[in-house]
């Protein structure tokens, strides 16, 4: 059998076990956003491309952050996006869906990508083809115990859940063995639109806590 050649998830990312997944209503939002998760902790964001001007935006972004942080693009549905996200300087990419074109375009580009699916059938599509990891989207579909039911037929199988994981569910995911958890709403809460930044830190803050308690397990 030839050894797929799969990009690893960026250091920070794997090491930290959290992705902030940030959608607003433009990109403009993002800095002050940005700038306070990483006074909380946070180590890597995916930018989502359903938020207008996210890629216009990245280089200034990774010129601005991406000495404390890995910036991701998600939310790719098209092979030419996910060209101009890893010219741009994207440290990974994440799609919600596994196709073979930007599974393709990924393999080309050598990023590291995490395609999502629910079926077993999509995630090991994903992951056969070298995926650093795979997205189990939406994961309050299914729970935590779906990470050994997945890698019994799959040892050795990469599980980043995504959707509903708020506090709680983010240590359940861990402790049954995804290799990062994705957050949005739960920890973002009203920062997109005016909300207390002071709160969205401590509410960073948390999950750093169940992530970095979690990464020994």
């Amino acid at each position: 059998m030839t050894a797929i050649d799969r990009p690893s998830l960026p250091e920070r990312t794997a090491a930290s076990r959290l992705v902030v997944v940030i959608r607003g209503e433009r990109a403009e939002q993002y800095a002050p956003v940005l700038e306070t998760l990483a006074g909380a902790g946070i180590r890597s964001v995916e930018l989502t491309l359903s938020t207008p001007g996210t890629l216009d935006e990245l280089p200034a972004l990774l010129e601005g952050f991406g000495d404390r942080m890995d910036i991701g693009i998600g939310t790719v549905t098209d092979p030419a996006d996910l060209v101009t996200a890893a010219e741009r300087g994207a440290h990974y990419i994440v799609t919600p869906i596994t196709r073979a074109d930007i599974l393709e375009a990924a393999a080309t580009a050598g990023i590291p990508l995490v395609p999502g699916g629910l079926t077993p059938s999509e995630l090991h599509a994903g992951w056969a083809a070298g995926a650093a990891a795979v997205k189990v989207f939406p994961a309050s579909v299914v729970g935590p115990g779906y990470v050994k039911d997945l890698r019994g037929p799959f040892p050795g199988i990469k599980v980043i859940p995504s959707g509903g994981v708020d506090l709680e569910a983010a240590g359940a995911w861990l402790r049954a063995g995804a290799e990062a958890v994705s957050v949005g709403g739960p920890l973002l809460g009203d920062a997109l639109t005016g909300g207390n930044l002071d709160a969205l830190a401590d509410r960073a803050a948390q999950f750093v806590g169940v992530t970095t308690r979690e990464a020994g397990a």
